[in-house]
């Protein structure tokens, strides 16, 4: 199993082990041209967008259709760590999944510290029970990276949820609280015991998919080793999807790819 042990590191440790953008020297150049083709991406799928689910300015969501009826509905959640970014520079990551017969939405969410990490977690249930209602999708299949990752677990106990996918994510918060992630976060001892999705298994659920990058940070490959291992040890189905070659960013062009493995397993989430 990828990493050592946490509790053995001090802050400074810690934090460059979570430090995605410091490990991948060309993340910067990465992210901005995915919000480059997503605002292409946005001009010519611009039907419904900003749909509100709440009263804050970003408890927003975006809809895209694929054309067909009755299409499964896939609900992608964005990562930034809980205090950056937003879904619009998210939206080419539709281009996959559409071009295989999925809608797509895209959920935006309050940030860090604008929003405590329990009140920013609790914006999730409400805009699936809103895109159920809004959407009708015979199926849907919630799915996030990095921090979105973290919140397409602990969306797996909504009942709008059939099946899910967590890409790159933080399943357990106990050790981000130690790092510098925290001036913003802000975690209490409560919210790392009431949030962290390995704390919380739910006693049914519908299938989850655990990707995650072979190139990846030890910490963040041993997060998705750990909870898809506690995950499966409850009898919960579900596969682990390690994704060779990819590191934190590049994981997400398996999504924007029709035949990447993300879409695929999209795909297979989204039949049931």
């Amino acid at each position: 199993m990828a990493g050592g042990d946490w509790r053995g590191m001090d802050r400074a440790t810690l934090s460059r082990a979570y430090d995605n953008s410091g490990a991948v020297p060309g993340s910067s150049a990465f992210m901005a041209a995915l919000r480059e083709r997503s605002a292409a991406f946005r001009e010519t799928h611009s039907d419904e967008l900003d749909v509100p689910y709440g009263d804050g300015a970003r408890q927003r969501f975006d809809l895209f259709r694929c054309g067909r009826a009755g299409a499964p509905l896939l609900a992608f959640i964005h990562g930034g760590y809980w205090q950056r970014n937003d879904k619009h520079g998210f939206s080419a990551l539709a281009e996959g999944p559409l071009a295989r017969g999925l809608d797509v939405a895209m959920i935006g969410y309050t940030l860090c510290p604008e929003a405590t990490m329990t009140a920013l977690a609790a914006e999730i249930p409400a805009a699936l029970a809103r895109l159920r209602a809004h959407a009708s999708p015979p199926r849907l299949v919630v799915s996030g990276w990095s921090a979105g990752g973290h919140l397409a677990a602990l969306a797996m106990a909504c009942p709008e949820v059939d099946a899910g996918l967590a890409v790159s994510g933080i399943f357990d918060l106990a050790p981000v609280r130690r790092t510098a992630l925290d001036d913003a976060l802000h975690l209490t001892e409560d919210e790392v015991a009431a949030l962290s999705p390995i704390r919380h298994l739910p006693r049914q659920a519908g299938p989850l998919a655990v990707a995650y990058g072979g190139s990846e940070l030890p910490e963040l490959c041993r997060q998705s080793q750990v909870y898809q291992a506690a995950w499966a040890g409850t009898g919960l189905p579900g596969d682990l999807l390690p994704l060779p070659g990819d590191d934190h960013f590049t994981v997400l062009d398996q999504m924007i790819r029709p035949d990447g493995a993300l879409t695929e397993a999209a795909l297979r989430l989204a039949a049931g």
